[in-house]
């Protein structure tokens, strides 16, 4: 059944007439491309790269819960982050390369929804998470004297719950709203996962109130995490131009560096992705634009916070014992 469905021609595809049951669905992840002698090496390179993320955050996950050092509120916020950071791409990656591997480019209908809800739980906890590790920052900078009262353990541990509480809520919302759109018995999705935007785009029934609030869930929950970092960064950035000497300005600085980074690559790709989406008529474009936050940021966070820091440095140095660490 799976190999008629994927060699089924394109145009007969988009000639499908509208189902009576939605529910028997089949959708078909058209991937990145759809050359053959091209799929060993998206298979590969995908492969590598999730690989990489996994062990990469694993250890960056081993490495605080293990050293008693790291036991610190932004450790424990990153910790959190390397963990939704597996997750996040648990979620796209492995049926892609179940795909590839199978010759198959079918998912069930059951299988979209649910990869529809845990991608945007995810990306929402990227989000949030991103944005208390700002605050954090901010409070460590620009307050270090009330740092251990403001964020203390149980408050650090109520952030991240009401990130979670917040997230769910939406992504429930959202994939909620999209069992109730109608399909075709055959939907092409230009995507290698179940990008709502285009699920929805691709439903022949009325979708105006679905598409008013993913605007609005982009608006109020990304907008305003994005206007919390950079409002954090706005004090940071004023407290260091105050201190005279470059020495305190340097170790100021150092403090946020790498999560200024990650934020740098998270919202850069994801603003470009949504933003290319919304003026191109090009899905396999945005497809392609996506791997940057959906799979090349996951894998790059460890690297970027462990390169240049001392403390997680030596404590993979010891679980590992790699003295070029």
């Amino acid at each position: 059944m799976e190999t008629s469905l994927s060699e089924t021609p394109s145009s007969d595809l988009h000639h499908v007439e509208p189902g009576n049951d939605t529910r028997m669905s089949v959708f078909l992840l058209l991937g990145l491309s759809g050359e053959p002698e091209l799929q060993p090496l998206i298979f590969g390179l995908f492969l590598s790269m999730y690989l990489i993320t996994v062990f990469g955050n694993l250890l960056l996950i081993l490495a605080v819960s293990s050293d008693s050092h790291l036991h610190t509120p932004m450790y424990f916020f990153l910790a959190n982050l390397s963990f939704v950071d597996i997750c996040f791409t648990s979620t796209t990656v492995p049926k892609m390369l179940w795909n590839i591997q199978t010759q198959s480019k079918v998912i069930t209908y059951e299988g979209c929804i649910t990869q529809i809800y845990f991608f945007l739980l995810l990306a929402g906890l990227d989000n949030f998470l991103l944005a208390v590790m700002a605050y954090d920052r901010f409070v460590a900078i620009c307050h270090p004297l009330h740092y251990t009262v403001i964020m203390k353990p149980t408050y650090c541990v109520l952030f991240v719950l009401v990130s979670w509480m917040m997230s769910t809520l939406n992504s429930l919302i959202q994939s909620l709203m999209v069992l109730w759109l109608s399909f075709c018995r055959l939907v092409e999705i230009s995507h290698f996962f179940c990008e709502i935007n285009q699920v929805v785009q691709l439903a022949f029934s009325d979708k105006f109130l679905n598409d008013m609030v993913m605007h609005f869930a982009v608006a109020l929950l990304g907008g305003a995490s994005l206007a919390g970092i950079l409002y954090s960064y706005s004090k940071i950035v004023s407290f260091i131009h105050e201190i005279e000497s470059a020495e305190g300005k340097y170790k100021a600085f150092s403090t946020c560096a790498s999560h200024l980074s990650v934020v740098s690559l998270f919202y850069c790709t994801s603003l470009g992705v949504y933003l290319s989406s919304a003026a191109t008529q090009s899905s396999h474009a945005s497809a392609v634009a996506s791997v940057m936050y959906t799979v090349v940021t996951p894998m790059l966070n460890p690297f970027i916070y462990s390169l240049r820091n001392r403390d997680i440095k030596r404590t993979l140095k010891r679980i590992i014992g790699d003295p070029m660490l």
